[in-house]
């Protein structure tokens, strides 16, 4: 039995557990719904990181996981032993830093003092972590406020500053306003899905893990053509605007890509910042959960 853990914000494999693809060629294969697994600590945004995504991993919640590019890294500084299976192209265009119009905060720089929400442990963290060291700041400069999926609520609100958004709920708020893009995720942070597994499962079950790579390759070429059916499927779960999960879907590259030389060092420069800004325990490298002949297993699908 393979169990392959999935949730709507991995859309590649929520789209997979629609279709039946996969169980063509793994029909033992046990689907694992994130979200109907404990929910584990999820420590205070100034202290730590979630780590629920990699836990599973190794307390038997599945075997195979999609994620943004934190959760590996929290894995890891836990001391799993993960492999990265594959990366998607960047998505540059699925989220930003973004302020109310009229705020006073025009760039990275202002939020000194500021309540930030994200969704903190995800891609967001890392996202929100480059902005302020570039501009010279730290995260205990801000105020971090894990919003989960309310940010642009607390945002339109009062209740926050600024908000590290991605669509389909940035679609939402610039419905109600004009957001002043803070700094783009372009030319700041790759911001790929990313697939990871055991080491052990990876190296013992080398005939599932090509099944779950080529299903995955043939389910997104069907989202890129076929974004609106796709987005569907998406919006029956949340009950979120149709229109805005195609836009989102449109906007994001699909298709798995071997782990790159630069996806490593990107991720490396992120456990970096993580640990010197206390969120992280230990310092990691990276590279040791990279197995090089998991390339051809990804340029072959």
């Amino acid at each position: 039995m393979t169990r392959v853990g999935f949730f709507p914000h991995n859309n590649s494999l929520w789209v997979l557990r629609h279709r039946g693809i996969l169980e063509r060629s793994l029909p033992d294969v046990e689907w694992v719904d994130l979200r109907s697994l404990p929910a584990g600590d999820r420590p205070a945004p100034t202290q730590g990181l979630p780590s629920l995504h990699g836990d599973h991993l190794f307390d038997g919640g599945y075997d195979f996981i999609g994620t943004g590019s934190t959760p590996p890294v929290t894995a890891q500084a836990r001391g799993h032993d993960i492999v990265y299976v594959a990366i998607s192209g960047p998505r540059v265009d699925n989220g930003r830093l973004v302020a109310l119009p009229g705020s006073g905060i025009a760039s990275p720089a202002d939020l000194a003092g500021k309540r930030v929400a994200l969704g903190h442990g995800s891609w967001q963290t890392t996202l929100l972590l480059f902005a302020l060291d570039q501009a010279g700041l730290t995260w205990r400069d801000i105020e971090p406020v894990d919003a989960g999926n309310e940010g642009a609520r607390l945002l339109l609100d009062g209740k926050v500053d600024a908000w590290t958004g991605s669509y389909p709920a940035l679609a939402e708020l610039e419905s109600e306003t004009q957001p002043v893009t803070l700094i783009e995720t372009e030319g700041l942070f790759s911001h790929r899905s990313l697939w990871f597994t055991r080491r052990d499962f990876a190296v013992r079950h080398r005939d599932a893990l090509a099944a779950i790579v080529g299903a995955l390759q043939e389910s997104d070429a069907w989202i890129r053509a076929n974004p609106r059916e796709a987005a569907a499927l998406f919006a029956a779960d949340d009950g979120a605007d149709l229109d805005a999960w195609e836009h989102a879907l449109r906007g994001r590259p699909f298709g798995l890509l071997p782990v790159s030389d630069d996806f490593v060092a990107e991720q490396q420069r992120a456990a970096d910042l993580l640990h010197a800004n206390g969120l992280l325990d230990r310092k990691i490298t990276v590279a040791d959960a990279v197995l090089p002949d998991l390339a051809d297993l990804v340029t072959r699908a």
